[in-house]
Order: C-alpha cells, then sequence, then structure tokens
C-alpha cells in the first residue's frame, strides 16, 4: 500500500509554494497552501456494462465521476482519443504499460449491473507509477433513478483515497432562485445535488425567502419568509416539503437563522423596537435566550463545529465587524482588524480552523478567510459583489453569490478552492444566491 501511494506522490509536482505531504502511514495527503498543483493526470474510461440495459448508465456514471474530480481542480483528464488499451473486462489485469505510456498516474475502472430498477457499481482505483490498486474495491448499491449520487460517492471514494481527506461530491446545496428583472424579482427556495444538477423547488414565489441553511443531519432547512409581511423564521422538511413558522411573535421581525451542530437549537437575529439582537432557541420546546443586549445590530450567527462558540458580525464598534463569542453569550471578542472595510456573513469552517466572510472595501466585494483569532486573513475573490460563502462538507471549497452589475445584474452562484484556486460558476436554472452546503449525504 506505501509503495502504491508514494507511486502516486511521485507523479504530483508542485509549483510556487504549494507543497505535498504524506503521513508515515495512512493515505496520501496533498496540502494545498498559495502555490499551484499541477493536475494529475488521471484516466477514467467508460465502465464495463454486465448487459445491455447497464450500457448508457456505465458512461453516464464514468461521465459524473471524471468531472467530479477534475471539477476540483486537482485531477486532469485524459481524453479517451488517448487510450492505447481499452477496458472491456473489469476483472482483467491492467495493462499498466499502456496508460504509463499515455503518461496516466491514475486510473479509474468499473462495471454496472442493471437489474429492474435495481443498480449497482464495483470500482477501483489504480496507482500506474506502482502499478498497484489504491486500496480494496468497492461496491455501491441503490435504484437506477439514483445513479447520479451513485457516481458522487465513487468520485468521493476515489478522492478520499488519494488526498486522504473526505469527499464533497455526494452533497446537496439550498439556495434562493430567482427570477425576473430586479425591480420585480421572484424568489422561492429550491434544492439541488452540489454540481447544479436535480434541482427542486420547495417554495413557490408568492413571497419573498432569504438566508436558508441546512441542518447537521441535511433533512431539514431554515429560511426567512416575508410571507406575514414581515420576517419570520421557518424550517421545512425536505422529504416531505412541510414547513411550519418557527417564530411567531407578532410585529417582532426575526431572521438569519442557523442551527447547531446538534440540531436541537438556532440561533438567530430578532429586531424589535430599532435593536437587533441575537437569540438561541430551542426547537422542540420554544424556549429561547438572549445571547446579547448591546444598543448594536447583531445579525449572521454561525456556530463553530463543537457547537461552543459562535460568530457572528455586528456595527457596536462603529462599524461592521466580526465578532465570537460563547454560546451563551457573554462579552464577545472582535476578530476583524483588516486595516479598512467592514465584514459580514461569517461562516465556521466544519474543520474549525477557519472562518469565511464578505468584506466590503473600496467599492468592490470579496469572500475571504481568516483563522479563528482573526489572523491570516487571506481574500479569494473579488467583484462587484461577492457575498454569503458555505463551506463544503470538508472545509476545502466556498461557494457564494456573485452578482453583476446593471439593470439587467443577475446574481450567479460560483465556487473557490480556499486558495483562492479554481474560481468557477456554478450552473443553476435562473439566477441564484444565498447557498446552504449541506454536510455528505
Amino acid at each position: 500500500m506505501r509503495q502504491v501511494l508514494a507511486g502516486l506522490m511521485a507523479g504530483l509536482m508542485v509549483l510556487g509554494t504549494g507543497s505535498v505531504v504524506m503521513a508515515q502511514s495512512g493515505p496520501l495527503r496533498i496540502e494545498i497552501t498559495d502555490g499551484v498543483i499541477e493536475p494529475l493526470p488521471i484516466a477514467v474510461p467508460n465502465f464495463v456494462p454486465d448487459s445491455p440495459a447497464a450500457t448508457e448508465l456505465a458512461v453516464n456514471i464514468a461521465r459524473v465521476v471524471a468531472e467530479d474530480l477534475t471539477g476540483t481542480g486537482l485531477f486532469r483528464e485524459i481524453p479517451s482519443s488517448a487510450y492505447i488499451s481499452q477496458v472491456t473486462n473489469f476483472d482483467a489485469p491492467v495493462q499498466y504499460a499502456d496508460w504509463k505510456a499515455i503518461n496516466a498516474q491514475a486510473l479509474v475502472t468499473g462495471a454496472v449491473g442493471v437489474n429492474g430498477n435495481r443498480l449497482t457499481v464495483r470500482f477501483l482505483g489504480h496507482d500506474i507509477f506502482a502499478q498497484g490498486d489504491l486500496g480494496e474495491g468497492l461496491q455501491f448499491s441503490g435504484t437506477t433513478e439514483g445513479w447520479r449520487r451513485m457516481a458522487h460517492k465513487v468520485a468521493d471514494a476515489i478522492y478520499s483515497r488519494i488526498t486522504g481527506e473526505s469527499g464533497y461530491f455526494d452533497s446537496r446545496v439550498v439556495y434562493v432562485s430567482e427570477s425576473g428583472d430586479k425591480a420585480n424579482r421572484r424568489k422561492r427556495l429550491a434544492v439541488m445535488d452540489y454540481d447544479g444538477a436535480n434541482v427542486q423547488y420547495l417554495t413557490d414565489s408568492a413571497s419573498i425567502v432569504l438566508a436558508p441553511r441546512f441542518s447537521p443531519t441535511g433533512d431539514r432547512v431554515l429560511y426567512t419568509s416575508y410571507e406575514t409581511g414581515f420576517p419570520q423564521i421557518h424550517v421545512l422538511d425536505i422529504g416531505q416539503v412541510q414547513r411550519r413558522i418557527l417564530s411567531s411573535d407578532d410585529g417582532i421581525m426575526s431572521f438569519a437563522p442557523r442551527f447547531a451542530p446538534d440540531g436541537r437549537t438556532v440561533v438567530y437575529s430578532q429586531s424589535q423596537g430599532g435593536n437587533t439582537d441575537l437569540f438561541r432557541m430551542d426547537i422542540s420546546t420554544g424556549q429561547r435566550n438572549r445571547l446579547t443586549s448591546a444598543p448594536s445590530i447583531e445579525t449572521a450567527p454561525s456556530f463553530s463545529p463543537d457547537g461552543s462558540q459562535i460568530v457572528f458580525e455586528s456595527d457596536r464598534s462603529g462599524s461592521q465587524q466580526l465578532y465570537v463569542m460563547s454560546v451563551n453569550g457573554g462579552e464577545a471578542r472582535r476578530i476583524s482588524f483588516g486595516k479598512e472595510g467592514r465584514y459580514g456573513t461569517p461562516v465556521w469552517s466544519p474543520r474549525g480552523d477557519l472562518i469565511a466572510f464578505t468584506k466590503q472595501n473600496k467599492g468592490r466585494f470579496h469572500i475571504g478567510v481568516m483563522r479563528t483569532d482573526g489572523s491570516e486573513e487571506r481574500l479569494l475573490t473579488s467583484s462587484f459583489l461577492d457575498e454569503g460563502p458555505t463551506w463544503s462538507p470538508n472545509g476545502r471549497v466556498i461557494m457564494f453569490a456573485r452578482q453583476s452589475q446593471g439593470a439587467a445584474g443577475r446574481s450567479t452562484l460560483y465556487s473557490v478552492d480556499i486558495t483562492g484556486r479554481n474560481l468557477k460558476p456554478v450552473r443553476t436554472p435562473d439566477g441564484a444566491s444565498d447557498p446552504a452546503w449541506s454536510p455528505l449525504q
């Protein structure tokens, strides 16, 4: 196993200040800093169908696996036109010399079986350099309707074995779908696969909806709705598409909700009498605790992964800045100390080591990250309007909304690696904003 991983490591070229680190034992670790990694050449031939009924799915699954891996920027797919040998039998020995001749350093092979509406996928990762397999072969089973999710699971497994990190492909994103012109923008909640496929609409566009947030188990969504004429927090069960109002005090505005890591409580903003503070609520009992009482605006709260702290934005210092406090409230410490600019929409990384945020400075908006004490601030993007970061389940990628200028300006989702590399749009049928990534499914 170590020989196999050493082979892959030898095939990785690192430029600039990037680095590749392999642990003393266990899987390969690819640590990406501010440098640029030359993508690993990988071959993903069409999977082998076990029967004619599986032919189309075998092709489609291999294509999604390849798109997932190359979409990270860490892999470069070798086109099939360069292949010397074809994979027509999943169980046959790999012709390593043929793949080495076209400079492939990793190979993914698979077989697909269909029995009625049941689907089975077997697959293996191969290290061409060391002429061995990347661990044992795996098998996933499900329905033919869920073939895309199965492809994402295959890609997650290959990604994990090569990088040593958990994947993020078998995940979803809830967001606000936008249609119509700027003067009459219609908004409704939608959920999709992380790559924009399988869009499902969760609400209609009869009232404005904002800031959807997944539960830690991915089965519920918190969001803010103006259905009653002023903002109130709703919780929606995705599987049954059933919703209920979580905060129902007449005349009191509540918004910017987010689940605690245990899924049993939520933190949110409540505005009354011209003041906005943070509250925590037990979902089952409705019991609320006030966390802040400053004569300022406190909003956009986000829990640390262990649930012990909350990061939020506040203008208590005279400008919009980021603060961290205990989950029980009390004294907060400021963590944003950039020379200029305003900070908002902070979100704690699932790894616990970074906080993503939106920064406005000199007429430009940026998505950035900083350590939890405010050190090592890095701006990853810059545009007319970038806002609302959300983390992938493995803490490697950030998705956000970018709005273009002008009367015809449109909001689009983008993703970027935490190094600032691999900035790319995420396809959606209409305009999109306020993304929130789910945990792995």
